[in-house]
């Protein structure tokens, strides 16, 4: 099928969906509603193709003239028409996936298309890769990414959920035997569903609670991603047998999911010890209610019987029955399902005993009594059922285990170091806060080879430090109940230094996590993780990992957790502390650094990449992600969190699941084919010289501009909802770390949120255009240097590529309106004429370095997409700047209130329309 067939398949979703909305807010609204986002929605065409003066005076007066009775109802269809023009590119997209694949198919070419594994096999194969190097190469490799509670998704999960009924009735209008009389009654769905989208509240009533971010998290996990990663890996071992088909391949689970939900308790009070044990049992909740849905439909299968088709004699010995059944396999089955609903009832109870059942001790017996089915099945004439229904369930619980995914703990060193300098002075040793950093290492490694404990688990302690401890003994009970798997990791907020990695494994010694006999001796049960944070942090960060490998102590609990040590980097307050790009130079530095200093150490390190849905948080393409690391980080392990919009984008539905999955492990796979000759390693020499003068530059001006100047703050607070967006419920975390209106306070979330809201995006590209202006002034750096890096230099491309995105998302015709919203118009046109001017001279570099005329030119599906949504989005901007008028002289304003409600709406629909929160 041709692309522009393809293309037009995409216009008839749109306009099927846009007609159905149309006749739904007539039905629901009547004739004048309907009429009002007509009109509205061609003055902003309007505006949209002449970009005059006299337009925007049109385009605002229509805007001014809806009736208040009118107002929330032509915001949620603006609203609407988003959320279904998202569903009908998302259909697009794996449509075009397929016919990508037909298309490969029908041409007969041997290497498949981009993002594949075929394609990744194929430039493997060519580039000398043997199958013993394939072999090492998957036991090396690994994709694990967390779901964080980061609130960023303004969408609630109930409408998640229609979205999801809609994209399935939306399929069928593909298939090319659909009848008239069909085609009608997909129709009257498709309506039916709008009318329910149109009747539920798009905005949270309540604030969301740490037990539905932890619900909505299992939810993609159960209902999608279950069964989409048993499939990828089996897709994977076939076309190994494919491109290498002299070895017997079995994949390793290479993708396995983390979560942040009901862990993560850095600056959020909601999240106890108790919610942590609360989350581990819903997580193990999930996993038994899935194994036992599966073995029952297994039991439906499995019907052979044993007079026509025989079994294995350890098949029939582990039924320890004296006479053999006719139907050998299902009594296997019911077996297993007692033994699981004995697992269950066996942990709810805490590991107390109190039934005549046989619990699976782990997820390992499980796994040995489904090899059992699948050896018997293979060994008599069964091995397609084995391959298609025992083989799925039996990756299911190798990646899922009992534990679903694996929760992170995160807590700030500051919790930490006040909990241990309390235990110092209740032992009456001394002022732990009153030592140096080199006489706290040398306290906590004394304390840390003492058998003895630091204080006494009798002595009265403060609420904070019990409840810090608690933690640790959660951990343990977990680990006990739910297996090793089901926590492991403990990550430490803005590490300092070795100290803050260190009272963290004193605390793990108080909760048996940890014990030091010897040298030689040593047991640990936790990964100490530190995060790296801020620019400042990231250029510690090698310095601080060094010294975690030369302390005996530290380097004792590394050996004890198989010599491997987990490093993360934060993107987003490293990016609101310097600015899009000296973040990001810096993060390419410190992670290359500590690859070296773990190499020098013998030391295996995984990073973990802190990386955010939007693009000045490190968001943006998770391929383009992979591509852009250093050299040294290739054919590793890799962990990056999935936050916010980005989980329902990703993951919401199966096919999409299943394309980004298989498009990120390929490029992996291909990633280890960037192997640097001499003259590249020379070459990224010379161009890190370059970026260190540039970033300078950069962060020069970012933070003159940003906190230097006396008119920022006041122009960030008004010209953007940031107070608003507070009351959007969408996390159960506070989006300040302290009660000040200082940026340093704020949470890099509301900080990017607000400004996509604005349509500056500010953080994602301020600093770029003025560093490289002043770096080639004078010809002191040659600008076509720029242009080899970006041709060159994967990394460099990539952060192009992403500012470039950042650059069109950007829209300077929308931006001013905001500007009537801060009070002082002279501070107004200081700060905005400087935004404006640096946002145009960054875009004529970004075009001068691409060789592109226009932005995304090299990316036309993006950059159609983008053009448009922007008339779609303008009415709802300019509707949010109004209402924020109101809203703002309104004293103490209510949540609830018709107004702010209304406010709420536009965020909401903006964010739908940017496709973009925090």
């Amino acid at each position: 099928m041709k692309m522009t067939q393809t293309n037009s398949l995409l216009r008839r979703d749109v306009r099927l969906l846009g007609n159905l909305l149309g006749e739904v807010i007539i039905s629901q609204c009547g004739h004048e509603v309907f009429n009002d986002v007509e009109t509205i929605r061609l003055a902003a065409k309007n505006l949209r193709s002449r970009k005059d003066e006299a337009s925007r005076r049109s385009f605002e007066e229509r805007i001014g003239h809806i009736p208040m009775e009118h107002r929330g109802k032509v915001i949620r269809a603006f609203s609407l028409y988003f959320e279904l023009v998202n569903i009908a590119e998302q259909n697009h997209r794996i449509r075009r996936r397929r016919e990508y694949e037909f298309e490969f198919e029908k041409q007969n070419v041997s290497a498949s298309s981009r993002g594949t594994f075929g394609n990744a096999l194929s430039r493997l194969r060519q580039g000398g890769f043997n199958d013993e190097q394939i072999e090492e190469l998957l036991q090396n490799l690994g994709l694990e990414l967390v779901f964080t509670a980061h609130p960023t998704e303004a969408m609630r999960r109930t409408v998640l959920n229609k979205h999801r009924k809609i994209a399935t009735i939306l399929q069928t209008f593909d298939d090319p035997l659909l009848t008239s009389r069909q085609r009608s009654e997909a129709e009257k769905r498709l309506r039916a569903e709008i009318v329910g989208l149109w009747q539920t509240r798009p905005v949270r009533k309540r604030r969301i609670t740490v037990d539905d971010e932890v619900k909505s998290g299992l939810y993609f996990l159960g209902e999608i991603l279950f069964d989409v990663l048993p499939s990828l890996h089996l897709e994977l071992e076939e076309q190994l047998a494919a491109y290498y088909p002299d070895r017997e391949w079995e994949v390793p689970p290479l993708v396995r999911f983390g979560s942040w939900m009901g862990g993560d308790r850095d600056g959020n009070p909601s999240v106890t010890a108790d919610v942590t044990l609360q989350t581990l049992m819903l997580h193990f909740g999930l996993a038994m209610d899935k194994y036992s849905e599966r073995l029952k439909s297994l039991r439906d299968d499995l019907s052979q019987s044993y007079e026509l088709a025989g079994a294995s004699s350890e098949l029939i010995t582990s039924l320890q029955e004296e006479a053999v059944p006719d139907e050998p396999y299902r009594a296997k089955i019911d077996a297993m399902l007692s033994r699981l609903e004995a697992t269950r009832l066996l942990q709810h109870s805490g590991g107390q005993e109190h039934h005549n059942g046989n619990p699976y001790p782990g997820p390992e017996s499980l796994q040995a009594d489904l090899k059992i089915l699948s050896d018997s099945l293979y060994s008599n004439k069964g091995e397609l059922v084995a391959e298609t229904k025992v083989k799925p369930l039996l990756h299911q619980v190798e990646v899922f285990g009992f534990h679903i995914a694996t929760l992170d703990i995160r807590q700030h060193s500051e919790v930490h170091e006040n909990t241990i300098a309390e235990w110092m002075q209740l032992a009456r040793i001394g002022d732990y806060h009153a030592l140096s950093e080199k006489e706290k290492i040398s306290a906590l490694t004394r304390y840390l080879e003492d058998p003895r404990p630091l204080i006494s688990p009798f002595v009265q302690v403060s609420d904070d430090s019990k409840e810090t401890s608690e933690v640790f003994n959660v951990i343990r009970q977990g680990q006990d109940l739910f297996g090793s798997q089901s926590v492991q990791n403990y990550l430490i907020s803005m590490t300092r230094g070795l100290s803050d990695v260190m009272e963290v494994l004193l605390l793990a010694k108080h909760a048996g996590l940890f014990n030091w006999v010897s040298k030689q001796d040593v047991m640990s049960r936790i990964n100490v993780v530190p995060l790296f944070e801020t620019i400042e942090d990231l250029r510690a960060a090698p310095g601080i990992v060094k010294s975690m490998f030369e302390n005996t102590v530290f380097m004792g609990h590394i050996r004890a957790r198989g010599n491997s040590q987990e490093i993360m980097l934060g993107y987003s307050d490293s990016n609101k502390d310097g600015g899009y790009l000296t973040a990001n130079w810096e993060l390419y530095k410190a992670q290359k650094s500590i690859l070296q200093v773990a190499e020098r150490h013998g030391v295996k390190l995984k990073i973990f990449h802190g990386r955010g849905g939007a693009l000045g948080r490190g968001g943006g393409p998770l391929w383009r992600s992979i591509m852009s690391q250093p050299p040294e980080a290739s054919g590793g392990p890799l962990k990056i969190t999935e936050q916010g919009e980005v989980i329902s984008q990703r993951y919401g539905h199966p096919d999409i699941a299943r394309r980004s999955l298989e498009t990120a492990v390929s490029t992996l796979l291909v990633g280890v084919l960037n192997r640097q000759e001499e003259h590249m390693r020379d070459k990224e020499k010379e161009w890190s010289g370059i970026l260190d003068k540039v970033s300078q530059l950069s962060y020069e001006a970012y933070h003159h501009f940003v906190y230097g100047n006396p008119d920022f703050l006041t122009y960030f607070h008004e010209a953007t909802p940031i107070a608003e967006i507070g009351k959007l419920n969408i996390g159960s975390r506070p989006s300040r770390r302290k009660d000040s209106p200082l940026i340093q306070e704020l949470r890099a979330i509301p900080w990017v949120f607000s400004w996509t809201q604005n349509r500056h995006l500010l953080p994602a590209w301020y600093g770029f255009g003025t560093a490289l202006e002043k770096a080639t002034d004078g010809g002191k750096i040659d600008r076509r240097a720029f242009a080899d890096m970006y041709r060159d230099w994967p990394f460099f491309k990539s952060l192009i590529d992403n500012l470039q995105m950042a650059l069109a998302k950007a829209d300077f015709l929308i931006a001013p309106e905001y500007i009537r919203l801060v009070s002082d118009q002279g501070l107004t046109q200081r700060v905005f004429t400087k935004i404006r001017e640096e946002y145009d001279l960054t875009k004529a570099w970004v075009l001068e370095i691409t060789g592109l005329n226009e932005l995304l030119d090299n990316e036309q599906v993006i950059q159609d997409s983008i053009r448009l949504r922007n008339p779609y989005v303008d009415p709802l901007s300019f509707l949010q700047v109004l209402l924020l008028q109101e809203v703002r002289k309104i004293e103490d304003v209510k949540e609830e209130s018709e107004e702010m409600q209304e406010v709420l709406l536009t965020i909401n629909g903006i964010a739908s329309g940017m496709r973009n929160t925090g």
